[in-house]
């Protein structure tokens, strides 16, 4: 028998966390756990919510283990516990998105390591923007919109900005203040991009080949008539029954899919159209990993109009934190505790 008794748990912090992996890396290892997914060779239920009305926002509850090998590591398991607060920013200069993620031995269940997920949900959740677009936007595709510019609008950046030649690059938030601090931290890490700010969606929106939205509030910011043939749009915010970011007409227009069907009928971008009316679950033309392995067609031309939802799926934490977990080990960083008692 060999014993674990000794073995400690790394412990690291946001800033042990960033730097880890490089862009590229999270659109890799996201474009796994989709490709994964699409094969059924994982393990993961809906997210678990708690929503107070006290407070809004809500709590997430997101397990998974995948059990086929990923870039060498045999299995992954890990949980994501996240805290959304939308007046956090607001009232105490705080992140809307906290998180704490747990990465465990899958046979022994030990806890291998604990971290903060702050930075780690930031890139991942960008990088699902990125590999959507990188298999459905169209190839020529030269103007990116990010519809939000909190720190997933910094994580759809830096993960879209490698997944295509961008000409322009626009960037809208409702503050000023926060488009400011989102081009002092970003333009200095993308001299080639021509980043644009504003804080007019319509200055945003109409024209642009590919669209990023990471708005958290319950009513839709994108018209349909800014919607032309031939956009992409990747909407990874407000995920919870009743909100949405697009007005539904967007969605009947559109060729349309998820990340996962079971967590995205009651709670991604398609609830409202679907309890609407708007479409139907036969209106949803597959998940994205159904795309990346071939099993169905994502863009049929440049006429369509493809929209992916993202509602964030937990194996893109167990596909990503094993790699985090190499690098952090390598690198020296963290506090390691021993968490049994001899």
């Amino acid at each position: 028998m060999t014993s674990w008794r000794n073995r400690k748990t790394l412990i690291l912090s946001r800033t042990d966390m960033m730097g880890l992996l490089t862009p590229a890396e999270y659109v890799d290892c996201v474009e796994t756990a989709y490709r994964r997914h699409g094969e059924g060779r994982c393990y993961l239920e809906p997210k678990g919510h708690i929503v107070l009305d006290k407070y809004p926002g809500e709590w997430e509850v997101m397990p998974s283990y995948i059990e086929e090998p990923i870039d060498g590591v045999e299995e992954a398991a890990a949980c994501k516990w996240v805290s959304i607060r939308e007046n956090n920013r607001a009232k105490f200069d705080l992140p809307t998105v906290f998180s704490i993620l747990v990465y465990t031995h899958p046979e022994t269940g030990f806890p291998l390591a604990i971290v903060d997920g702050s930075y780690h949900t930031m890139m991942r959740t960008g990088a699902s923007g990125a590999v959507s677009v990188k298999w459905m936007a169209r190839k020529h595709a030269k103007v990116l919109a990010l519809v939000g510019a909190g720190d997933v609008g910094k994580g759809a950046l830096r993960t879209c900005a490698g997944v295509r030649e961008w000409d322009e690059v626009r960037v809208w938030s409702r503050t000023q203040s926060t488009l400011d601090e989102f081009m002092a931290s970003e333009v200095p890490l993308h001299p080639d991009l021509n980043i644009k700010a504003s804080t007019d969606l319509a200055e945003v929106v109409p024209g642009a080949d590919a669209v990023v939205t990471m708005t958290t509030g319950a009513n839709p910011v994108i018209r349909n008539d800014w919607v032309t043939p031939g956009m992409h749009i990747a909407a990874l915010g407000s995920d919870l029954a009743g909100n949405q970011e697009l007005e539904s007409a967007i969605s009947s227009r559109a060729r349309i899919f998820v990340d996962d069907i079971r967590q995205c009928v009651p709670d991604g971008e398609i609830n409202v159209p679907l309890k609407e009316g708007a479409i139907t679950e036969a209106d949803i033309d597959g998940e994205i990993g159904e795309v990346i392995c071939g099993t169905k067609p994502g863009r049929m031309s440049d006429a369509d109009i493809t929209l992916f939802d993202s509602t964030g799926i937990a194996i893109q934490d167990s596909a990503t934190v094993p790699l985090e977990y190499e690098r952090a080990v390598a690198a020296g960083v963290g506090v390691e505790k021993k968490m049994i008692s001899t």
